[in-house]
């Protein structure tokens, strides 16, 4: 079903759901990451209603971005489907602190990351047309932080620093995701 954000809500829902009830009902496990943030932010609370198992999810980290940012201008770079959920403008809304956030929705990253993770090229044209917005100007600040919003997206991080127009922080949620985990 990769990518998952050409599927419909109704989809790729059902889909989720679907898998975890076998993998559950398989490996029994006593916790279960949902290691990607397009499923996570639509399908988390239907999981953990259905499931009596703890579900931890992957959603984009708006708020450890936003208390790290000194210029106040931060990138969410995720699928278009993640930066197009409500979910994720509660989490600007709620954990927001006064930044400018500007959503930027990649069509190709995920599919250019996994290409990558097979042993293809880089095409560096590619990613910066992909991560481009998320780099902008306004009143002599630049954008300082981008949230890595999916994640295929740290598999990238290396051209992402190569091809950044201006040095930013780029957050990987996947260390707050252990430490959620352990707790």
């Amino acid at each position: 079903a990769f990518p998952y954000g050409r599927l419909s809500e109704s989809e790729l829902s059902e889909r989720v759901v679907s898998v975890m009830d076998k993998l559950i009902e398989t490996h029994a496990p006593d916790l279960v990451v949902v290691a990607c943030n397009t499923a996570s932010t639509l399908v988390l609370e239907d999981l953990r209603r259905r499931f009596s198992l703890p579900f931890v999810g992957t959603v984009p980290a708006i708020k450890p971005a936003c208390a790290a940012s000194q210029s106040r201008l931060v990138s969410v770079l995720g699928t278009e489907a993640t930066v197009a959920r409500e979910y994720t403008r509660a989490l600007i809304r709620d954990f927001g602190q006064g930044c400018d956030v500007t959503l930027v929705g990649s069509r190709r990253l995920a599919v250019l990351a996994e290409e990558f993770l097979r042993g293809g090229p880089i095409d560096e044209a590619d990613i910066a047309e992909e991560i481009m917005p998320c780099f902008r100007e306004s009143d002599g600040s630049r954008t300082d932080t981008v949230v890595l919003a999916c994640t295929h997206y740290p598999l990238l991080l290396e051209p992402f620093r190569k091809i950044a127009p201006w040095p930013v922080t780029f957050i990987d949620p996947a260390p707050a995701i252990a430490r959620r985990v352990v707790d």
